[in-house]
């Protein structure tokens, strides 16, 4: 009976294990294909193996517990028992010693991965403005007169610098496999710095519900060559299909699943009209810092 008791258990702990595994290659967030997405999941991973030394003791406790004082075992009764120092001094010490390393680990990362700190390169980053919309994405290329919905597309290999806002309620932008994600709010302005090590489709999206068709807020990013980059810009530029303050009031509709568009040119100053159309007096920056207007 005790040969049987000892097997299910051990079979249930490596069903157990297998279940937890099995969902992993799901997890794009661990499969990162640039600096700070590697430097996120190594901090995900340290914090989880952080977390590992009390949650697997306490499973393999659980079931020892269980096994030793189940009914007709042969543990020693002492009813008179009331404390141990040593019990409580793992109890305590242990958790202690797990929350200074990870919040060391966040303060000291946190700093270190601050989404406004550009990326060291000896290439000029890529600019690229992006507008939440519902329930769809507005990229915005300062420096080469085109825009696109739903398709951000960059050179990998190249500083990516992102200005992000909203026309609608706060939205936060993520491309899980390039790292950190940052709020979208209307009236401001925050700031991104990515870059993706290799060319590739990605998968971006919306993480900060935000209404009804939050699931179809996703879009596609597209890192590729220097030279398709620029390939695909000198496309959208024939387009001639302009995208200016009455054109953008069309596309700030809310519309689930909105299919790709492009536009060329591109009314200029319009990232910084969109935020003013919702603070006329400044322009306001995620470090809560303000500027003039005139002077974006």
């Amino acid at each position: 009976m005790r040969k049987r008791t000892r097997f299910a258990l051990i079979l249930l702990l490596h069903v157990s294990v297998l279940i937890f595994l099995s969902g992993c290659g799901q997890v794009i967030v661990l499969d990162p294909r640039g600096p700070v997405g590697d430097a996120n999941r190594s901090v995900i991973m340290v914090a989880i193996a952080l977390m590992l030394i009390v949650v697997i003791p306490v499973f393999i406790l659980g079931f020892w517990f269980s096994f030793k004082y189940r009914a007709g075992g042969r543990a020693l009764y002492r009813p008179n028992w009331s404390y141990s120092a040593k019990i409580d001094l793992v109890i305590w010490l242990v958790p202690i010693a797990i929350v200074t390393a990870l919040g060391t680990l966040t303060w000291i990362e946190t700093y270190r991965l601050d989404p406004y700190k550009p990326i060291r390169s000896t290439l000029q980053p890529v600019r690229i403005q992006a507008v939440s919309l519902d329930w769809k994405w507005l990229f915005i290329y300062p420096d080469h007169n085109v825009a696109s919905i739903n398709h951000c597309v960059f050179p990998a290999g190249t500083p990516l610098s992102f200005s992000l806002t909203s026309e609608t309620v706060m939205t936060s932008f993520f491309i899980p496999q390039l790292g950190t994600q940052m709020y979208a709010m209307t009236g401001m302005e925050t700031h991104l710095n990515l870059l993706a090590s290799e060319t590739g489709v990605y998968l971006g999206q919306n993480m900060q519900f935000s209404g009804r068709w939050f699931s179809n807020m996703n879009f596609r990013a597209t890192a590729a060559s220097p030279k398709d980059f620029e390939d695909w810009v000198k496309n959208v530029r024939r387009s001639d299909n302009m995208l200016d303050m009455k054109r953008y009031e069309q596309l700030a509709e809310p519309r689930a699943s909105h299919p790709v568009l492009y536009f060329s040119p591109v009314e200029p100053g319009l990232f910084h009209a969109i935020i003013r159309r919702f603070a006329p007096a400044a322009t306001h920056h995620g470090r809560a810092s303000l500027s003039h207007a005139e002077n974006n």
